[in-house]
């Protein structure tokens, strides 16, 4: 059951659009969207409503498209029927003796200038071999075919296993990982997974990585191709362990590798990046000043490079400035968040300009590093001088509050806010304004200011009615004293200030 259901995952996987949209139809789904989510609906189809009926949709869609195919799913074994490999009647002291199979056929040697590398991977070290690369043979013309490797594990690499720690839940430090690409010769490969992969180790199925989904549309989605942990369903022991391999034959040609290996996480190459490649200070200003230098047959000179502050793989702060190497721009991008995001979907891109970005090519600026560590949080970019030496750069919001500060006039202070020896305070000041004048009217037009120095350095205020002054209220008070006496009796009377005072100097400040 558990293997006709993945074979027919396996089958799904490579449908056509037209073939998706024929099963989704025959079972009542939808079969509008793109390809990765018709693909999607028709894996989580096959999951939760595995048929019969749904199996022969599946086989008569797949038998159409690849005739050669035909009666593949009856000529497959059952599971626990051993593969009737004429090599494979070796007996099994043969097998005990660490010899590693492939196909059933004993590995073939490889001359040294024959044999595939593999490309090493930053976050793997490997410490033994245990199966060298060796091509999957396709015995017949069908389209899906069944590889099978023996290998064994040593008491010594056993027990490495056994005590290794845990890097995640489920994880281990040491493990045993299964590596495929392409049977090429020439220069180093990187892991490519087989059409329709399926590995079982043991009677068992192992996960393979799945497609990351696109963001773009009408992009296919991806696999990544990374190395295949079988380390879980081993048999730590001198017992041999059987992996087999279901792959597509579709005309490539792929090999297969079995490797022990220390597995490292983000934090261990970030540690790793700080003790062996930190660039000096000195040196990145030296080469500031290279590409600022100025060249005669240029005719536009450089005087200044900013550099921003800002990671542009986050958008956040630089924490730890890196880049690559072989990168012609200053520019730099966090090394914690990009080993990260490397540790989860590998890449190794530069995010600045999209160019290769090995591990072993990683340093971090030291003259940045400084730079961050002087410089304020709202400091947001920098601009290196062809000296070497840089400055801040602000936005444009902070000059213009600069701009404002610049053209505001000064004007000196007065502090009218401490008493005078005299009880005057500050607030009376401005009440004794509203004093009444001597007829009982209140009377505003006649005060007059003069300022005279006081015993205290400070200025005194004169604010009593001059001759002047009253004798025009007694002037014009003859023609409206019977209007104001009238008024007066309708209207209330004027309300006074909070504070009457009968001084007549006030000392301010």
């Amino acid at each position: 059951m558990a293997a006709e259901l993945v074979e027919a995952m396996n089958m799904v996987k490579s449908f056509r659009v037209s073939d998706l949209q024929t099963l989704l139809a025959s079972m009542g789904r939808s079969k509008s969207g793109l390809k990765q989510d018709l693909v999607g609906r028709a894996l989580r189809l096959v999951q939760t409503e595995y048929s019969p009926e749904l199996l022969k949709n599946v086989r008569q869609l797949y038998e159409s498209r690849f005739p050669k195919a035909t009666g593949w799913l009856a000529a497959r074994r059952p599971d626990g029927i051993p593969v009737s490999y004429s090599s494979l009647s070796s007996s099994p002291t043969t097998t005990s003796q660490s010899a590693d199979y492939l196909n059933g056929i004993s590995k073939p040697l490889l001359t040294p200038g024959a044999e595939v590398k593999l490309v090493p991977l930053p976050f793997y070290q490997t410490l033994e071999t245990l199966l060298h690369p060796t091509e999957l043979i396709a015995h017949n013309n069908e389209k899906l075919q069944d590889s099978q490797c023996i290998f064994e594990l040593t008491p010594n690499q056993a027990d490495q296993i056994r005590n290794a720690s845990e890097i995640r839940p489920g994880s281990r430090s040491i493990q045993v990982v299964l590596r495929i690409c392409y049977s090429d010769s020439i220069g180093v490969q990187e892991d490519q997974y087989p059409p329709n992969i399926a590995v079982k180790v043991n009677q068992s199925y192992c996960h393979v990585p799945g497609y990351y989904p696109s963001n773009k549309p009408g992009v296919e989605p991806r696999r990544p191709c990374r190395p295949i942990n079988i380390t879980p369903w081993l048999h730590l022991s001198s017992v041999p362990n059987r992996v087999t391999i279901t792959w597509g034959n579709f005309g490539k040609r792929y090999s297969v590798a079995v490797y022990l290996v220390r597995v490292f996480t983000a934090a261990d190459l970030f540690n790793q990046l700080k003790l062996c490649s930190v660039e000096n200070p000195d040196r990145c200003r030296e080469r500031i000043q290279d590409k600022l230098r100025f060249d005669p047959e240029s005719e536009i000179a450089t005087t200044g490079l900013r550099v921003s502050l800002i990671c542009p793989l986050v958008k956040m702060r630089l924490g730890v400035p890196c880049r690559v190497l072989t990168c012609a721009h200053l520019q730099c991008f966090d090394a914690v968040f990009f080993l990260q995001m490397n540790e989860k979907k590998p890449t190794w891109t530069c995010p600045v300009c999209d160019k290769p970005a090995p591990f072993e090519l990683l340093t971090i600026d030291g003259l940045l590093s400084e730079i961050l560590k002087e410089t304020n949080e709202d400091i947001e970019e920098i601009e290196y001088l062809t000296d070497g030496s840089w400055q801040p750069i602000r936005d444009e919001k902070d000059k213009e509050r600069e701009r404002e500060r610049s053209n505001t006039p000064e004007y000196s202070v007065v502090d009218i806010c401490i008493p005078e020896a005299n009880g005057h305070s500050p607030a009376h000041s401005s009440t004794s304004l509203t004093g009444r004048s001597g007829n009982g009217s209140m009377g505003m037009t006649g005060v007059t200011t003069g300022a005279t120095a006081a015993p205290g350095g400070g200025v005194v205020v004169d604010l009593t009615l001059d001759d002047s002054s009253e004798e025009e209220e007694e002037g014009g008070g003859a023609g409206g004293e019977s209007e104001d006496t009238e008024d007066s009796a309708d209207s209330p009377t004027p309300k006074r200030g909070r504070y009457n005072y009968d001084k007549d100097l006030v000392t301010a400040y």
